[in-house]
């Protein structure tokens, strides 16, 4: 064991030209690199999520994400553009492009944002910082990305109440102008159908009722006198008539008139078979008999009018009174019909309108609830009384700097270089397949050797051979620094420059890992 850690040592001894040159290469440029790279300032402050004071806000979205749309709006191509010109962010670094500032603008802007919505009891905390060259540059820009921040949540909030209350304003106004139109239908519908409608159907049903029980009465009268006129027509045919000129009439007349005037009114009443229209018959006969007139024979006079005449004539008013009164109870009964037969319909349509005007009415109603919330909501909003954020500590610049860690990036360059000089070693030895101990030849070739005489080098080989390693080491330790360097004020600052090779090869975040 003892004699492979020799040859092994011995092995490394002989190559060690080359791990001190690939070693000292890789420290030096990362040792450079760290001192090189410039420092990186970050400041930070810190806002407070407060719970509404009354619970009236009319804005709808929780904390997360009202917080997120305000970050996007920050964090937007023209607004990064706008922060980096007015702060002189990337003045000394010439050459870069728009969106070279925008993705380095983003990777300097920081949010941390509470994880809690609104349901959270307590308050929340956001923190942001940003990261710049001085310490002053990296306080300016993350209190102007505060204030920029307050003035989002404040533009976003009342920008919202107010989308609302106008929305609920024209709402309201729309709404209370489909009322009045459907109000205005309804009414024209009502005047329009005026006489059929349902309101008013019992009472034209019960006057119905009314004239058809006239309509009857009125026939049976009818019935009844022209009836009666056809039995004086009768009577008067059988007894004959007396004229009302004004003669004296003898007692037996008076008798025979009174008996005449009698069986007329009898016989509207009774039939002629009734015993009391027989007996006035009989008594008629008789009065005749008496005072000798003859049946047949008629009073008459030119200008007078005999009491047939004047009962027809009674008779026949009366009639055409019943007549008249039975056409208007006719018609009215007819018109009363059809629009009975019409208001189940015209209730129908009327129902339907007044569903409309009903379920706008609701509209109306909610609309009118969501105006006066939306009102309330303004005035929470524009009285800051509602969630509301606040700075709890403004930025200020910082003391030291957040980045590069130097330390961490030197002792990583020398781990490095150690290792890869190592391993260069390791990779040589493995690749030669020369013979080097006496105990390869008795193993590889077969045969044992009398004796084994080492390489022995001249002093001036050993000087040689020292000069050209350290002429190496002194060029990569002096020349790898400078060119570095050389690269970082005259062609680009260093962070630039690898940030740029990483990105081509694809390593971008290997850099995050020395920050």
């Amino acid at each position: 064991m003892t004699d492979d850690l020799k040859f092994y040592f011995s092995l490394f001894w002989r190559r060690v030209h080359y791990f001190l040159l690939i070693s000292i290469a890789v420290a030096g440029a990362g040792v450079t690199l760290a001192f090189t790279l410039p420092p990186v300032y970050t400041a930070y402050a810190r806002l407070l999520v407060e719970v509404p004071q009354i619970t009236a806000s009319t804005v709808q979205a929780n904390v997360n994400e009202l917080l997120d749309v305000i970050r996007q709006n920050i964090l937007t191509r023209n607004n990064l553009l706008d922060l980096s010109r007015r702060f002189d962010v990337h003045t000394t670094k010439l050459g870069m492009t728009p969106d070279e500032i925008v993705t380095d603008m983003n990777k300097r802007m920081s949010f941390w944002l509470p994880a809690t919505g609104r349901g959270n009891t307590g308050a929340s905390f956001v923190e942001i910082s940003f990261s710049a060259p001085t310490a002053t540059m990296s306080a300016a820009v993350t209190n102007e990305v505060v204030t920029q921040f307050l003035q989002q949540n404040i533009a976003l909030r009342t920008s919202a109440t107010a989308e609302t209350l106008d929305f609920s304003r024209q709402e309201v106004t729309r709404l209370d102008d489909e009322l009045a139109q459907q109000g205005a239908k309804i009414l024209q519908f009502k005047l329009d159908n005026k006489d059929a409608l349902p309101e008013s159907l019992t009472f034209r049903r019960a006057r119905q009722s009314t004239l058809q029980e006239q309509l009857l009465g009125i026939e049976r009268n009818l019935a009844g006198l022209r009836d009666r006129r056809e039995r004086m027509i009768a009577l008067f045919e059988r007894t004959g008539n007396v004229s009302l000129a004004g003669q004296t009439l003898s007692p037996e007349e008076q008798n025979l008139r009174n008996l005449e005037a009698q069986l007329a009114s009898a016989l509207v009443i009774y039939s002629e078979q009734n015993p009391t229209v027989v007996n006035l018959k009989a008594q008629v006969a008789a009065a005749q008999k008496t005072i000798g007139v003859d049946i047949d024979s008629t009073d008459s006079g030119d200008g007078d009018l005999s009491l047939l005449d004047l009962q027809l004539s009674d008779l026949d008013g009366q009639i055409e009174v019943l007549e008249l009164q039975k056409s208007a109870a006719a018609a009215e009964i007819e018109v009363l019909a059809a629009s009975i037969e019409a208001t189940p319909t015209n209730a129908i349509t009327l129902s339907s309108l007044q569903r409309d005007f009903d379920n706008i009415q609701v509209l109306y109603n909610a609309a009118a609830a969501q105006l006066a919330a939306a009102r309330t909501g303004d005035r929470v909003e524009s009285q800051s009384r509602g969630e509301r954020i606040v700075v709890v500590e403004q930025a200020v610049p910082p003391n030291e700097p957040s980045s590069p860690n130097r330390k961490k990036i030197a002792a990583t360059s020398i781990g490095l270089g150690i290792a890869l000089g190592v391993g260069f070693i390791a990779l040589l030895e493995m690749l030669n397949n020369a013979i080097r101990r006496p105990s390869e030849i008795s193993s590889r070739l077969g045969i044992k050797p009398f004796a084994t005489i080492p390489l022995i080098q001249t002093k001036r080989q050993l000087g040689f051979r020292r000069l050209k390693i350290g002429s190496v080491l002194l060029l990569v330790t002096v020349g790898i620094p400078l060119a570095l360097y050389i690269l970082h004020i005259y062609y680009l600052p260093m962070d630039l420059l690898i940030e740029r090779i990483l990105n081509k090869l694809g390593l971008s975040e290997i850099l995050s890992l020395f920050r």
